[in-house]
């Protein structure tokens, strides 16, 4: 069936242009459907992240055509004053890939298979009995124009996948997003890049009183420092809870600050009738494990497999999530308690322990 002949504008209209959108994308032109990405922002976009990808990340990108340039990652070290433990990973290197520098990777694919991108936002959903209608606000006037426009615009599809992130409009408009106090223990992810050889072929978590730096070699002469923690906290002060690291990147040339927040978002499902949730719009527990490009790749294929039926999706985001979301809460439950300064002694007196963990990321 084509979108045509069923009087919709597309099969599928994915909202969010990341990279778990463009995935997404590409796993429905693969399944021989129509496509159309609607994302207000233009070219590679950005992101405050770790941009380690595992090696199960980079497999899942190959399978979908993509194989973007980065520096080979060999495995996790976790680092405190005095200890630190680290594991290789036995299946192969990941790669520390620039998030932009990805996101171009996808935006080449996706042009290649016909994906057609729409620059507007969305503004209202209506879910129907066998199809979706959406209200998109295009920007207007010359190249980059952020305050004309040209009006609403509406578009129809078979399918919608929700993939705009953290703060989804889509989770909101379909009536997912699951309400809740505000936690107390709110934590949010400050990153910048330094221009430096990289000292390791490892991603680095160095564990401080109060947040986490990931360090990860992302080109041969650039390495990303990606800080979690509580809200409040400038980037510099944060950073100076890590002296082994401030010793290391001494004199360097160092990047704009990117940030994102809270981390934590719940949906109260991930679809209804014929939207899906994708990614971190589907819901989002912490940055912690750095498993979120590689569940929302695996949820993207999930999404276009199972078209039609949201409850084969709803199962089978449960059962691609179930070991993320015990492993990430566990660890942010720990990391978030008075036994924080146990995480690194711990670790490194159960390396066995800690290497299992670390495969089970790295799958």
């Amino acid at each position: 069936m084509t979108a045509g002949a069923a009087g919709l504008d597309t099969e599928v209209l994915v909202v969010g242009g990341g990279p778990v959108g463009l995935a997404a994308a590409i796993e429905a032109r693969l399944a021989g459907l129509d496509v159309i990405v609607v994302e207000p922002r233009t070219g590679p976009i950005d992101k405050a992240c770790g941009e380690g990808l595992m090696p199960g990340t980079l497999a899942a990108l190959h399978r979908l055509g993509v194989d973007p340039d980065g520096h080979p990652l060999r495995g996790i070290d976790y680092r405190a004053p005095g200890r630190s433990v680290a594991h290789a990973f036995t299946a192969g290197p990941g790669r520390g890939v620039r998030r932009t520098t990805l996101h171009a990777a996808l935006l080449e694919r996706a042009a290649e298979l016909g994906v057609v991108h729409l620059a507007a936002r969305v503004e209202a959903l209506e879910v129907r009995d066998a199809s979706v209608r959406v209200t998109v606000r295009m920007p207007g006037g010359h190249a980059g124009a952020s305050t004309d426009d040209v009006g609403p615009q509406t578009l129809s599809a078979r399918w919608l996948l929700g993939c705009d992130g953290l703060h989804s409009t889509v989770r909101r408009l379909a009536g997912l997003e699951r309400p809740g106090p505000v936690s107390t223990a709110r934590r949010f992810g400050l990153r910048r890049h330094v221009v430096t050889a990289p000292w390791s072929d490892l991603v680095e978590v160095h564990w401080g009183r109060h947040a986490e730096a990931y360090v990860t070699p992302v080109e041969d002469a650039l390495v990303g420092i990606a800080l979690l923690g509580p809200p409040g906290a400038g980037f510099e002060q944060t950073l100076a809870g890590f002296p082994e690291l401030l010793a290391r990147i001494d004199g360097a040339s160092l990047g704009e600050v990117r940030g994102a927040g809270p981390l934590r978002q719940r949906s109260t499902h991930r679809a209804a009738g014929p939207v899906r949730l994708v990614g971190d719009a589907s819901g989002y527990v912490d940055a912690l494990t750095g498993e979120g490009l590689r569940l929302g790749f695996a949820q993207a294929r999930a999404a276009v497999a199972t078209l039609d039926s949201p409850q084969d999706y709803e199962r089978a985001w449960q059962a691609e999530s179930r070991d993320y979301r015990l492993l990430t809460a566990g660890l942010v439950a720990w990391a978030t308690s008075p036994l924080r300064r146990a995480v690194v002694p711990v670790a490194s007196a159960a390396p066995a322990v800690f290497g299992a963990v670390v495969e089970r990321l790295a799958r």
